[in-house]
């Protein structure tokens, strides 16, 4: 039996070459896809942006030119008046400020204000010391004499009017209270300043020293000043 198709008509026979070419071709096809690239002919920037090209007209600069100062004014000329011979000038008279020797010459009073270092002088160095009432008989003893007694009588005065805070008491407050004052010019006692550890011991130690009786001022060069005294006052719990 013959067969029905002729053998050098089979495409069978070739079939695995067609394959071969046709995925070639393929793959071909594939990579030129890929790789294919366009570009932009703008170059990334808008072109109508770039003005500065198209400004072809060139801007004059300002300059600014300083005009120079006027001339100054021309002087008026001074007119002098000629005098004639036969006018008469009134001459000025110019009376001398000199005086005649023998002239007395008045001399006012002056007055001497007080020195600025007169109105306070420390107790330490005053020439007359105030005196305590009850030491006038101690000036013929002299100024350290009247010291002593001023120191006594005040150790005196202040253990008379002592008398302990209640309340400092009660919380066992106790120290010592450092009081300054001034003995005024009229003998008055006044600035009153207290420290110490606790308030009510700084009342008790000013209550104390605002008894203090009037006294004779303290005097420099025979005149009355203030003197200016301080001490401690202690408060101590028996």
């Amino acid at each position: 039996m013959e067969p029905k198709k002729n053998p050098t008509k089979d495409l069978n026979n070739k079939s695995g070459l067609y394959f071969v070419i046709g995925l070639c071709l393929v793959m071909l096809l594939t990579y030129v896809a890929l790789e294919w690239k366009t570009y932009n002919n703008m170059h990334g920037y808008d072109i109508s942006l770039n003005v500065a090209d198209e400004l072809t007209e060139e801007v004059p600069i300002t300059v600014q030119i300083k005009t120079p100062p006027p001339p100054p004014p021309i002087p008026t000329p001074v007119i002098i008046d000629v005098v004639e011979d036969d006018t008469e000038v009134e001459e000025t008279i110019i009376e001398s400020t000199e005086t005649d020797q023998e002239e007395a010459i008045e001399v006012l009073d002056v007055v001497v204000e007080e020195d600025e270092e007169l109105l306070e002088v420390s107790f330490l160095v005053i020439e007359d010391v105030p005196v305590f009432p009850g030491c006038e008989k101690e000036k013929n003893k002299g100024q350290e004499a009247m010291r002593a007694c001023f120191q006594e009588m005040m150790n005196k005065h202040i253990s008379k009017n002592f008398r302990y805070p209640e309340m400092a008491q009660e919380m066992g407050i106790q120290g010592r209270v450092s009081v300054m004052f001034d003995i005024q010019k009229d003998g008055s006692i006044g600035n009153i300043r207290m420290r110490g550890p606790d308030k009510s011991l700084e009342t008790e130690a000013g209550r104390i020293i605002g008894k203090l009786p009037q006294m004779t001022p303290g005097k420099q060069r025979g005149i009355p000043v203030r003197v200016p005294f301080s001490m401690p006052i202690n408060f101590k719990l028996q």
